[in-house]
């Protein structure tokens, strides 16, 4: 007697794997872009990026686990930074973007009236693009 399921389907479920390792947090389905590690004499957790390949100890988490994993009392969280993800901006990088955008919000009278055209204020300044400014070598 000839089967009706053809012969690609089989009786017994397959257990092809996805490719893309997926979080390890219950019920996330997500992909996993960080790995995470306990160091238990160092009572330290270590995120990093995605390793190689699955360690039996390690957890891999998705984006929104890793940014929001926190450590028990007592233990601290090193994040290791990944190399090709885009870098966050400091507070310094931040305070000297908000530096340049009052300075060139400045009216430009102030600049003027300091006498001799705003370049007398600084010997070194050669000429002034709106908050830029040109200086001279220390060499010259």
């Amino acid at each position: 007697m000839e089967s009706r399921r053809g012969p690609f389907k089989s009786a017994v479920p397959s257990n092809v794997v996805s490719p893309v390792r997926r979080c390890s947090r219950t019920a996330c389905g997500r992909p996993a872009v960080a790995t995470l590690t306990y160091v238990y004499a160092d009572s330290t957790a270590v995120l990093g990026p995605l390793a190689t390949y699955a360690e039996p100890h390690c957890y891999d988490l998705c984006a929104e686990h890793s940014e929001r994993l926190t450590a028990p009392r007592g233990w601290e969280v090193v994040r290791l930074l990944d190399a090709s993800a885009p870098a966050r901006p400091s507070g310094d990088d931040l305070e000297a973007l908000a530096n340049a955008v009052r300075e060139a919000a400045r009216p430009q009278e102030r600049a003027a009236g300091a006498g001799g055209g705003g370049r007398g204020a600084d010997p070194r300044e050669v000429a002034r693009r709106g908050h830029l400014r040109v200086l001279r070598s220390p060499d010259n």
